[in-house]
């Protein structure tokens, strides 16, 4: 007797195996991230993330043959929804509003985001760690370049004056950086406040008078 061809997967089927498989993938990457936030770069191992990820071992390296390979795809879900949050909440500023106090406070709720924390994780272990090293330059060269462009976007204006706009934008970027990783060791809310009043006060001394 004939064997009976098995019928092919339909377009349906295989779509599904396809969102099934990508579902999966973002389930470890977030347990990566959980991981790296709550434990460290160093203690999160492929069996915790797996334990995060409500997955076995075996199924999480299906996906991901070991550690580095979660670390890569999860700096690319870092820097794909740290673009992401920042952009909307720019985009979330509304019509007549004190433009550089919201964008400075939506570079704070970026700064200060689990995503971020991750990030600065990795980039702590980057410093001794040459492969890790090599994974995340790329993707925060990346993100300075995004964030570069939909800073000009939200000002406009500023273009006028180059000089004084890429220094806003370092100011922002490095005390914003400083006051959100000095959160995660001493200081005091009071202080954050006073130094973000202050850089607001600065930013508008560098930008075009319509600005201000």
């Amino acid at each position: 007797m004939a064997k009976r061809k098995e019928k092919p997967s339909g377009p349906g089927e295989q779509g599904w195996q396809a969102q099934k498989s990508a579902a999966t993938r973002d389930q470890i990457l977030s347990a990566a991230v959980r991981c790296i936030v709550d434990l460290g770069y160093s203690q999160t191992t492929t069996m915790k993330i797996a334990e995060r990820a409500g997955l076995s071992r075996g199924a999480t390296l299906h996906h991901f043959p070991s550690k580095l390979d979660i670390i890569r795809a999860a700096v690319d879900y870092l820097h794909e929804r740290r673009l992401r949050a920042f952009r909307n909440e720019v985009n979330a500023i509304p019509e007549g509003t004190d433009r550089i106090k919201a964008a400075t406070d939506a570079y704070w709720a970026h700064a200060t985001h689990p995503i971020f924390v991750a990030f600065f994780e990795l980039s702590v272990a980057a410093r001794t760690d040459k492969e890790l090293r090599k994974i995340l330059r790329p993707a925060q060269k990346a993100f300075d370049e995004e964030w570069y462009r939909t800073a000009q976007e939200v000002f406009p204006e500023w273009q006028s004056d180059p000089e004084a706009f890429d220094l806003a934008l370092s100011l922002v970027q490095n005390l914003m950086e400083g006051i959100a990783i000095s959160t995660m060791t001493h200081s005091r809310p009071s202080d954050h406040d006073r130094l973000k009043d202050y850089l607001e006060d600065q930013l508008r001394a560098l930008a075009p008078a319509e600005i201000r």
